[in-house]
């Protein structure tokens, strides 16, 4: 999903339309009051499976775009919804600095709509990939202590006698906290876990 922020009706419309032409569902809002609100009532968790971008417009009546990014930045929300800004000429040194701070990219308007629409197409990218770590993340939170000393020999290519051994618990205890490992982080090899936890 695709979060337009502008104040501009035209720049709404035209980015919305540019979207549509690449297949990228979008939503638009005509400030940052509007937007907030809208994130509000999604959840701070509800996330897009698919990736989320926020394009974000620098200078806007209500609350500026850097006052924006800079609220959803203290939230946390930029990881998994990379900010790209448009911005005026004057604007430029701001969005470098933006950029510094966390911004996935900025464009000087008038931008080029196909270099535009290949960013957010890289920045949903960067989403999705930034959802699956959390979600590799809070299946690892879910491991007990034990199960995580168990992973860490299964990932170092050892057996279930060498893991049983070197934990002085028995074999079947380890297959046991083995089988946990699979279920919990949604694999059935050791091989699977490996490419997951890579």
């Amino acid at each position: 999903m695709l979060h337009i922020v502008d104040d501009e009706e035209i720049i709404r419309d035209s980015l919305t339309w540019l979207a549509q032409s690449r297949a990228i569902p979008s939503l638009a809002y005509a400030g940052a009051a509007a937007f907030l609100a809208a994130m509000e009532q999604a959840g701070p968790d509800n996330f897009d499976v698919d990736g989320e971008c926020i394009l974000l417009d620098v200078r806007m009546p209500d609350q500026s775009g850097v006052a924006l990014f800079d609220t959803l930045k203290s939230r946390g929300i930029t990881r998994r919804r990379p900010v790209i800004f448009l911005t005026g000429h004057g604007d430029v040194p701001m969005a470098v600095d933006m950029l510094k701070n966390g911004a996935f990219d900025f464009f000087e308007k008038p931008f080029n709509d196909n270099q535009l629409m290949d960013r957010v197409l890289e920045a949903l990218q960067a989403s999705r990939e930034a959802g699956e770590q959390d979600a590799v993340r809070t299946r690892l939170e879910a491991l007990s202590s034990r199960e995580r000393e168990v992973l860490d020999l299964i990932l170092a290519g050892k057996m279930n006698k060498i893991i049983a051994d070197e934990l002085g618990i028995s074999m079947r205890t380890v297959e046991v906290h083995r089988a946990h490992i699979f279920d919990k982080m949604n694999v059935k090899t050791a091989v699977e876990l490996a490419r997951l936890l890579k």
